[in-house]
């Protein structure tokens, strides 16, 4: 397995934070590994990222752990106020991170809004932050496992 560089991005603007939300999807954390530092502005979170960049690449090379994790570190900046919706927490509990995407507040040409993390099974995380300023770096080497995410909808109802 060729283990691919480090990720290191820093999201300035909303369309930047569609690309930290691609890296991100499918990434695995418990309720403990967030933390929210209201006298910093800071919103952290340590993630198990799925490396989907890889993924298609490793579908056609044949081994026994084919895909790869990393460990990282996600980080919100100018975070004003958090809120948590259907988030258990406990140390048993494991979320699963989806999406990542942010909304304009109140002024439309302002750089003021609303990041919202979803994650499977109905949880959200609302972060109202001054502006757009997130980053991730990854924290270590990447580890192999067997399992890849799959997103499996169904049509019917």
């Amino acid at each position: 397995m060729t283990e691919e560089p480090s990720l290191r991005l820093i999201a300035l603007e909303p369309e930047d934070l569609e690309v930290i939300s691609a890296h991100t999807q499918d990434s695995i954390l418990r309720p403990t590994d967030m933390a929210w530092l209201p006298k910093a502005g800071r919103f952290t979170m340590i993630i198990n990222r799925f490396n989907w960049s890889g993924a298609n690449e490793a579908k056609k090379r044949s081994g026994r752990k084919p895909y790869e994790r990393r460990r990282a570190a996600l980080n919100f900046d100018r975070v004003t106020n958090v809120q948590r919706m259907n988030i258990r927490q406990g140390e048993d509990n494991v979320l699963e991170l989806l999406a990542v995407s942010f909304e304009t507040g109140d002024q439309a040409d302002g750089p003021e809004g609303t990041i919202t993390l979803v994650f499977a099974g109905g949880g959200m995380i609302r972060l109202e932050v001054e502006c757009v300023e997130a980053q991730i770096e990854d924290m270590g080497a990447a580890w192999g496992t067997k399992m890849r995410p799959d997103h499996n909808f169904d049509d019917e109802g």
